[in-house]
C-alpha cells in the first residue's frame, strides 16, 4: 500500500487504541504512514499492537481519564487525536457520565491546550440527550462536551460493531453453546445494522487522510438490517445448533436485568434492555445526506459474509464440523 506522502511521520494520539475498535484502527492508521500513541491506562498491556506497525511506529503511553494531568504528556505533538473509549456497563469506578461523557471532554480540552489540529470521537447510533438510556444519555453529553472544544470535530455513530473479537455475535453463540434457549427481549423486533470493524477503522483512517467533512456527525451501518431475532437465527445457523427463541416482554427482561446486572461480569443490565428498545440503525437523514460509509468511499461489508469464519469455533467439533458436512455431502 503506497502511504501518502503528506501522512508520512505525522502524529496521532489514539485514546483506547487496545481495545476491540481501536486495534483495528491503529492497523489502518499504520499502513497509512502515521505514527500512533497508544494512550492507555496500562502501556504494557498494549505491547501487543507493535508488531502491527514498523519498528517504532507505534508507542503505547501511559494515561487516564479520571486524571486530566496525564493526557497532556499523551497528546504534546500530536497532530490529530482520536478517542474510541468506551464501556458497555457501568461498575463503581466506571460509569458512563465520567467515561463517555466528562472523559471526552476532558481529552478535547486537553487536545485544544496542546494545539491539537483534529478530532475524532466515537459515539454511537442513538445518542441523544433524551434518550431512555443511560448509556445513550452519555454518548450525547460526550459529543457536547467535544464539541465545545473542537467545533469541527468529526464524530461517528456507528451501529453494533461486529469482528472477531466483538461482544455480540460471540456473545451469543457462547450462551447457545451453553443454553437450550436464547432470549428474545422485546420479541425480537429491534432491528440493527451490524457494521464490520474493519470498515469502521477505513472510515476513521480516511477523515484523518482528508476525506469527509470536518464538524460531521457520521452514522456507520452495514449493508443490511435484521431484527434481534434474525441475527439469532443466523447464529444458530452458522453455528450448526437447534435452540429454542424465546420472546422475553421488555417489563420482564428489565426486572430479570436487576439480578443479571449484579455479577461481576453482567449478563443484562438494565439500561442494555432500555437500549433495545429503540432501533439501531442508520437514519434516513444520515442516507440522503450522505453521512455513510458510503459518503466517505467505504463500501460497507456484510455480516453474513464475515461472521461466519470466526463463529465456527463455536460449533460442536469447531471448524471441522464444516468440513465434515461437505465430505459427506
Amino acid at each position: 500500500m503506497t502511504v501518502p506522502q503528506k501522512l508520512q511521520g505525522r502524529l496521532v494520539t489514539v485514546f483506547g487504541g487496545s481495545g476491540f475498535v481501536g486495534r483495528h484502527v491503529v492497523r489502518a492508521l499504520a499502513k497509512d504512514g502515521w505514527r500512533i500513541r497508544v494512550a492507555v491506562r496500562r502501556p504494557d498491556l498494549a505491547n501487543f499492537l507493535q508488531p502491527l506497525g514498523g519498528v517504532g511506529q507505534i508507542q503505547p503511553v501511559q494515561a487516564n481519564l479520571r486524571y486530566p494531568a496525564s493526557l497532556a504528556p499523551a497528546l504534546a505533538g500530536s497532530d490529530a487525536v482520536i478517542n474510541l473509549v468506551g464501556i458497555l456497563y457501568e461498575t463503581a469506578r466506571q460509569t458512563f457520565d465520567e467515561v463517555h461523557g466528562r472523559g471526552a471532554g476532558a481529552i478535547a480540552a486537553a487536545a485544544r491546550a496542546e494545539g491539537v489540529g483534529r478530532m475524532i470521537q466515537m459515539s454511537a447510533i442513538g445518542a441523544a440527550a433524551d434518550a431512555p438510556a443511560h448509556y445513550a444519555r452519555s454518548k450525547a453529553m460526550g459529543e457536547q462536551l467535544v464539541r465545545q472544544e473542537f467545533p469541527d470535530a468529526v464524530i461517528f455513530r456507528p451501529s453494533v460493531v461486529f469482528g472477531p473479537e466483538d461482544d455480540f455475535f460471540n456473545r451469543f453463540a457462547g450462551l447457545a453453546r451453553l443454553s437450550p434457549a436464547l432470549p428474545l427481549i422485546g420479541g425480537g423486533a429491534t432491528r440493527f445494522q451490524p457494521v464490520f470493524v474493519g470498515d469502521v477503522a477505513c472510515a476513521v483512517a480516511g477523515v484523518l487522510a482528508g476525506r469527509g467533512t470536518n464538524g460531521t456527525v457520521y452514522e456507520l451501518g452495514g449493508p443490511e438490517v435484521r431484527t434481534f431475532r434474525q441475527l439469532m437465527e443466523f447464529i444458530l445457523d452458522v453455528t450448526g445448533r437447534r435452540r429454542l427463541l424465546v420472546p422475553v416482554p421488555f417489563m420482564i427482561a428489565r426486572l430479570q436485568a436487576k439480578f443479571l446486572q449484579m455479577l461481576p461480569k453482567p449478563l443484562l443490565t438494565v439500561d442494555q434492555v432500555r437500549l433495545l428498545e429503540t432501533d439501531n440503525v442508520v437514519s434516513q437523514q444520515a442516507r440522503a445526506s450522505r453521512r455513510t460509509l458510503d459518503g466517505l468511499g467505504v463500501t460497507p461489508r456484510s455480516f453474513e459474509a464475515i461472521a461466519p469464519a470466526y463463529l465456527e469455533q463455536f460449533r460442536t467439533t469447531g471448524q471441522y464440523a464444516r468440513n465434515t458436512r461437505f465430505m459427506n455431502g
